[in-house]
C-alpha cells in the first residue's frame, strides 16, 4: 500500500502497475469470469452447479470461460475416474485470493451505486 501511496505523492504511474493492471484485467475480464470465480469460491464446483449458480450463461460459455481461467492459472480441473465421470472446478491459490480484488470492488460499486442514485435524486 505504501507504493501506492508514494505513486501518488510523485503522480508518474509506474510501468509495473500499469503491466499489473493489464494482467489482472486479462485475466478476468469479460462478463463472465468473475461470477464463475465467485461461485467457485462459495463452494459451487460441478459444472451443473455453476451454470444453475450464474443466471442466462450457457453451457459452451461457461465451458469456454473455465478453459481460459483454467490455462491462466486461476481455476483447476479435476476429472474422477468414476461412472458417470465426475469433473470439478477449484480455484488455485492464486484464484482464491482474487477475494480481496472481488471485495474491493463490491465495495466500491456500492459506493459509486449510492453516489450515482442521489446525484439523480
Amino acid at each position: 500500500m505504501s507504493d501506492l501511496k508514494d505513486f501518488l505523492e510523485v503522480k508518474k504511474c509506474p510501468i509495473q502497475y500499469v503491466l499489473a493492471v493489464n494482467d489482472t484485467l486479462n485475466v478476468i475480464s469479460g462478463k463472465w469470469k468473475m461470477p464463475i470465480i465467485a461461485s467457485l469460491l462459495y463452494g459451487k464446483n460441478r459444472f451443473k452447479d455453476l451454470q444453475e449458480n450464474i443466471e442466462k450463461i450457457t453451457p459452451r460459455m461457461l465451458s469456454k470461460e473455465l478453459k481460459e481461467l483454467e490455462l491462466n492459472g486461476v481455476v483447476v480441473r479435476k476429472v474422477y475416474d468414476s461412472t458417470p465421470v465426475k469433473i470439478e472446478y477449484r480455484l488455485t491459490e492464486s484464484g482464491k485470493r482474487i477475494y480481496s480484488v472481488m471485495d474491493a470492488m463490491v465495495e466500491w460499486g456500492l459506493e459509486h451505486r449510492k453516489n450515482v442514485v442521489d446525484s439523480i435524486t
